[in-house]
């Protein structure tokens, strides 16, 4: 699952590397993925947390631009600003449920555990042995 030493490809221990494959601050943990799966061929764990960190990402950036249209015809159909700006509480409930699943991540990843999320765990288990 690992290789022998513990460490990634970059020389960091295993359990630093996949909190950093979760950090969300300033694109860091999208760029530490992308880094991870092209240099990594062999940490099996490193490249799961890896390829969930970056699938999260997507799913997110996904849903966030989804609610935007929705949000917009609503506003063009009902003329009303104000459903608009009560239905964008909804982004914020998707960037907070966002966060809070990226902490979940780092800290499960920190402490070794490969855990899987709802929907992009799968993928990214079979993409990560493939």
């Amino acid at each position: 699952m690992q290789n022998p030493a513990g460490k990634t490809a970059l020389g960091l221990d295993t359990n630093v590397g996949a909190l950093l494959c979760y950090l969300p601050v300033c694109l860091i943990s999208l760029i530490y993925s992308i880094i991870v799966i092209v240099t990594d061929k062999e940490n099996r764990q490193m490249r799961f947390h890896a390829f969930q960190s970056i699938l999260l990402t997507v799913l997110y950036i996904v849903l966030v631009f989804v609610l935007y249209i929705f949000i917009f015809v609503v506003a063009m159909v009902t003329g009303s600003g104000a459903l608009a700006s009560l239905m964008s509480l909804l982004v914020l409930v998707l960037v907070v449920a966002f966060l809070a699943a990226m902490i979940f991540g780092m800290i499960k990843g920190y402490q070794g555990q490969q855990f899987k999320f709802p929907i992009v765990g799968d993928m990214a288990e079979k993409w990560a042995n493939g």
